[in-house]
């Protein structure tokens, strides 16, 4: 099993590296990829040192799985290059997620849709991934209508220069500016590009990605992304209008039950989740559940997971693993 990894410097990048090895997943060759200004460098893996090489150099070398980071540009260049010469490829970045050929997978909801013949895959947005892993069992039960979603996301979600950013500015030296205000002790309600509606592509995103992965289109979404300055993962703040009625004893037990779901919910103990204790942690949790009075049928609930595991690096791996577990490379 030769496993590629584009985009192999990057923070998400070296955190896929951490999950592989954390996981023992079972390939036999490792191929950190980057771009020609990282070509050469060297990384570590389970205690040996690896080059990075070039992309050229990787798709020549036909890899068995070749997981993305690499940002959408590169992504839309190079993925079908690598699915031309017979790599499955698991991208991290927005370029495939809309496409209607191309499968958006989160492996705890929908990994049945694989098949042998899908070379490019999409891994969904690290919002979005969260947030349908905690919808996804109060669907299968109750029926969803209408999601409105707040979230709180961490600095990590733009990369280490927003990270240098933030305790650059906490430590009062020059930094090199990636967000158009200061992020410490401020907060920003844009992420990503604003289109002319108003809304931000983050927050199209999560609208349209939510109904591809629940395969339901008939869902409302609505979201407003927020950028604050946290490190240890997103926090989400989400109110869903069920289309029929519940009991919260039941939607705990529910999503105790769900892979990948903690819930912490114990308020009158101060316990709930929050992304200092979601950090390195491939869980989603949830918490503050609790019935929405002003309509029927809807419920309040946190949801918080640490964006590069489960988010990003973690679900992409999830994803291989599945792919390998079912002959499907």
């Amino acid at each position: 099993m030769k496993v590629a990894v584009v985009g192999a410097t990057g923070l998400v990048g070296s955190k896929m590296l951490q999950v592989l090895s954390e996981r023992n997943f079972p390939l036999t060759e490792l191929l950190p990829v980057a771009s020609e200004k990282s070509v050469g460098k060297e990384i570590t893996y389970k205690g040996r040192t690896y080059k990075v090489m070039g992309m050229a150099d990787a798709v020549a070398a036909r890899p068995d799985i070749a997981i993305f980071s690499a940002g959408g540009g590169t992504s839309l260049e190079w993925a079908p290059k690598f699915a031309e010469v017979g790599t499955t490829v698991v991208d991290n970045s927005s370029a495939w997620r809309m496409d209607p050929t191309k499968k958006l997978v989160v492996p705890e909801i929908n990994a049945d849709v694989l098949t042998r013949e899908d070379k490019i895959i999409a891994n969904p947005n690290c919002s979005t991934i969260q947030m349908v892993l905690a919808l996804a069992p109060l669907q299968r039960r109750y029926g969803i209508r209408r999601v409105v979603v707040t979230t709180f996301q961490s600095v990590t979600g733009t990369g280490k220069r927003a990270v240098d950013q933030l305790f650059g500015e906490r430590e009062g030296k020059p930094v090199d500016r990636v967000y158009p205000h200061p992020i410490d002790l401020n907060i920003l309600p844009h992420i990503d590009s604003f289109l002319d509606t108003g809304y931000t592509k983050e927050e199209m995103k999560m609208v349209n990605e939510t109904c591809k992965i629940l395969r339901d289109d008939s869902i409302r979404v609505t979201a407003t992304t927020v950028r604050v300055p946290t490190i240890g993962g997103h926090s989400e703040s989400v109110n869903v209008e069920l289309a029929e009625d519940f009991t919260l004893e039941e939607v705990r037990r529910l999503l105790s039950e769900t892979p990948g779901v903690v819930v912490q919910d114990d308020p009158q103990n101060n316990v709930y989740p929050m992304p200092l204790n979601a950090h390195e942690k491939d869980e989603v949790f949830v918490g503050r559940l609790r019935r929405d009075f002003t309509q029927p049928n809807t419920l309040n609930m946190w949801v918080v997971a640490d964006n590069l595991r489960k988010g990003a690096a973690t679900n992409a791996v999830q994803i291989a693993e599945y792919l390998v577990q079912h002959g499907l490379v």
